[in-house]
């Protein structure tokens, strides 16, 4: 996922850095322009807090034009947006600041009684996901996804920054259906320089704190950077994007050499002035891959935690629990490895042996990444089939897998998705990384696809795009991750694995890499554990793929803490399954327990415990 929230952008994305400081508009000044709504509400109750949530959604739109598009809702009243870019500069944090502090204290003041329980839980969510981000834009620096999961304490990294979700955004999400859309791609076109200024602007603030990105993700966004660089200094991706689809589309207009001029005459000094600052930093930067040995690094830590798990858990109790969780995995490998014919050695040992078996290899070639998407198509029809026995109301499951685009893939994990717009539209997407066939399986593409698509990140955004909008904007990293890891032990359950015990070997080792990941992602920015320390313990412990898990280790060291919200968000949801189930005995229907847990929306862990305990209630009633 993550997801995390929150790049070209799925909705997950999108939103995972909305009011992330994401890019100066055409005209100074008019992203913050658009004062929070501070009108007179009609007497409190039910169509009252709905026209808060409302007016609280357009006051968060505001601050994320691509968000809007992405979700498909830069229409009518909202058209204008089309052409913005969110402001990525620090003037433009402080407005995202200011707008929360306005509306998550009308929440506070909103009279509560009588309301209903979904009434009170989109207000739960609003004043939880606020309050998180609130005390993020605190911090000295850093990045503050509103109810997403891309928190970061760097501006510009290999993984962060409008240099990647820029281009990616326009065009993977920026419709060109007629000229007012290629317009609109125009003047984002216009507004990019500007978003990449504030962030240069940050990066250059961030600096002179002494905060500065490890010199090995330095390393990697310079290379990326010079790349984009180059693609522009030829007008490139940004150009052909526009040129191709107007062309396609037969709108008349000189679309590409217009965007060339502005990609060649504004975009290219840009990035030049990003990159020589980055390269400044990388002079003074240092190899300590953690929080630990940056200014107010614990503390920024401590928050990232919080605002990924969405719990109070101490680094001491997230990398306990890590430990513990992995060593019960192993114990559920074990037989399945025996009965494979691997018995020597440790788990992670026969895992690394599993890995290099030609059986459950591709072709390292065009050929083996059709081969691959063929595949998970194919186990996305199975899982179709059995979502029946697991869900009372069923979603369209609406998804295209698509390969990552080549720029993003050497930085980028091995898949990610989302839903796609609210009216459909826009798929959901299932992105996959075939830099090399290398990073796939046989046995854990099955599980990757249940995890990013169906019933995970792609099936429960479906979901959230049918409640009120702003609950359609917020996600919690714990609740979408959590869910996506869910979402791989249901088709365990469903039986998908029953004749593909292979299969169900990918799902175990993919729930022991998260509970790995509580005990790196720990390690690296509490415990002084090296970037080696951490590939180490990956390969090691779980059999994991050195290639992937070296960006993955990355990744963690500029998303600190992201990692962690994955396994504590499943084990919760699995918690209090169990819960639910002696409680209820002969009463509890899986189908049941699934739709609150996903109808419920996406929420922070204590207010799904509320949900579940509402069911319960209800139930024994």
């Amino acid at each position: 996922m993550h997801h995390s929230l929150s790049t070209p952008f799925t909705r997950r994305q999108t939103l995972a850095t909305l009011g992330a400081g994401a890019t100066t508009t055409l005209l100074a000044g008019c992203a913050s322009s658009r004062r929070p709504y501070q009108g007179m509400l009609p007497a409190d109750d039910a169509e009252a807090a709905d026209q808060l949530l409302l007016s609280i959604a357009d006051n968060l739109l505001a601050l994320s034009p691509e968000g809007a598009t992405s979700l498909g809702i830069d229409t009518g009243a909202r058209a204008a947006e089309r052409g913005k870019l969110s402001d990525r500069s620090a003037a433009g944090q402080q407005t995202v600041a200011n707008t929360l502090t306005a509306d998550v204290a009308r929440v506070r003041a909103f009279d509560k009684t009588g309301l209903d329980h979904k009434t009170r839980t989109s207000l739960a969510v609003v004043e939880s996901a606020y309050g998180v981000a609130l005390d993020g834009f605190a911090l000295p620096y850093g990045d503050v996804a509103v109810g997403g999961w891309r928190n970061t304490p760097y501006v510009v990294i290999q993984n962060v920054g409008a240099y990647l979700d820029v281009p990616k955004f326009l065009d993977s999400d920026h419709p060109v259906k007629n000229a007012a859309d290629a317009e609109a791609y125009l003047s984002r076109l216009n507004a990019y320089p500007g978003a990449l200024d504030g962030e240069t602007g940050r990066l250059k603030a961030a600096g002179g704190q002494g905060m500065i990105a490890p010199a090995f993700l330095i390393d990697k966004a310079v290379k990326q950077m010079e790349a984009s660089l180059a693609d522009a200094r030829t007008g490139g991706g940004l150009v052909e994007s526009l040129a191709k689809r107007t062309r396609e589309n037969k709108i008349d207009g000189n679309w590409g050499p217009r965007a060339e001029t502005i990609t060649r005459g504004a975009v290219v000094p840009a990035l030049e002035r990003q990159l020589t600052e980055l390269k400044a930093q990388r002079t003074r930067a240092t190899m300590d891959a953690g929080m630990w040995a940056r200014p107010g690094g614990d503390e920024w830590y401590a928050w990232g935690l919080r605002a990924s798990t969405t719990t109070r858990m101490t680094p001491d109790e997230v990398h306990q629990m890590g430990r513990d969780e992995l060593a019960e995995l192993h114990g559920r490998m074990d037989p399945i490895l025996k009965k494979l014919g691997y018995t020597q050695g440790s788990v992670g040992d026969r895992m690394n042996a599993l890995a290099k078996d030609p059986r459950y290899k591709f072709p390292d070639n065009d050929a083996g990444r059709a081969e691959i998407v063929a595949y998970i198509q194919t186990w996305l029809g199975k899982i179709r089939a059995e979502l029946p026995r697991a869900f009372r109301t069923l979603m369209k499951g609406n998804v295209e897998v698509k390969r990552l685009p080549l720029a993003e893939e050497p930085g980028a994990p091995a898949a990610y998705g989302g839903a796609g717009s609210i009216d459909g539209s826009i798929p959901g997407k299932f992105w996959i990384n075939l830099r090399t066939t290398e990073l796939h399986s046989k046995y854990s593409l099955p599980d990757l696809a249940m995890h990013e698509a169906i019933p995970g990140h792609v099936w429960q955004g479906e979901y959230a795009n049918q409640m009120p909008l702003i609950r359609t904007m917020l996600a919690f990293n714990a609740y979408s991750e959590g869910w996506a890891l869910y979402a791989e032990q249901l088709a365990d359950e469903l039986g998908l694995y029953d004749d593909f015990e292979v299969g169900r070997l990918g799902y175990l080792q993919s729930l022991a890499f998260r509970a790995c990941r509580l005990v790196v992602d720990t390690g690296l920015h509490a415990k002084r554990w090296t970037r080696e320390q951490g590939v180490e313990f990956f390969v090691r412990e779980n059999g994991s793929n050195p290639l992937e898990v070296a960006s993955e280790v990355d990744r963690y060291c500029s998303w600190a803490g992201q990692a962690c919200g994955y396994k504590v968000g499943h084990s919760e949801i699995v918690r209090q399954r169990g819960l639910a189930q002696a409680a209820l005995g002969p009463k509890y229907d899986l189908r049941d327990f699934n739709n609150v847990v996903v109808e419920g929306g996406n929420v922070p862990l204590d207010v799904l415990a509320q949900n579940v305990a509402a069911y319960v209630a209800e139930k024994t009633g």
